[in-house]
């Protein structure tokens, strides 16, 4: 089994900066791939950046690229999502994700186990 714990969503004002945190339990997590996804209401899920737990190889999706950043501590089993310069467009529920496949994929159903989902509210 592997639990996934999303915390740090809240309400800030355009220009402004999130952290959000992931903690991970249940297996060691070195062979796998970690994502975060968003959600915003009437919007399907969109991908936004992954990481390796192995080598740190990371990627991102255009919308985000120079204004998050992805990182994550091993020995606390914890992944993050540095949020700058937070645009109205970026206010969804935001999702940590597992996948425990090589490739870096930018599809949902490619992630095996999902966190709760927190709510990043973004107002001009």
């Amino acid at each position: 089994q592997v639990q996934l714990v999303e915390s740090g969503g809240g309400l800030v004002q355009a220009g402004g900066s999130l952290r959000l945190s992931c903690a991970a339990s249940g297996r060691t997590f070195s062979n796998y791939v970690m994502g975060w996804f968003r959600q915003a209401p009437g919007l399907e899920r969109e991908f936004v950046t992954a990481i390796r737990w192995s080598g740190g190889n990371t990627l991102y999706a255009d919308s985000v690229k120079g204004r998050f950043t992805i990182s994550r501590d091993n020995a606390k089993n914890t992944v993050y999502l540095q949020m700058n310069n937070l645009k109205p467009e970026d206010t969804a529920v935001y999702y940590c994700a597992a996948d425990p496949g090589y490739y870096m994929s930018r599809l949902p159903g490619s992630y095996d186990y999902w966190g709760q989902g927190t709510q990043v509210t973004v107002s001009s």
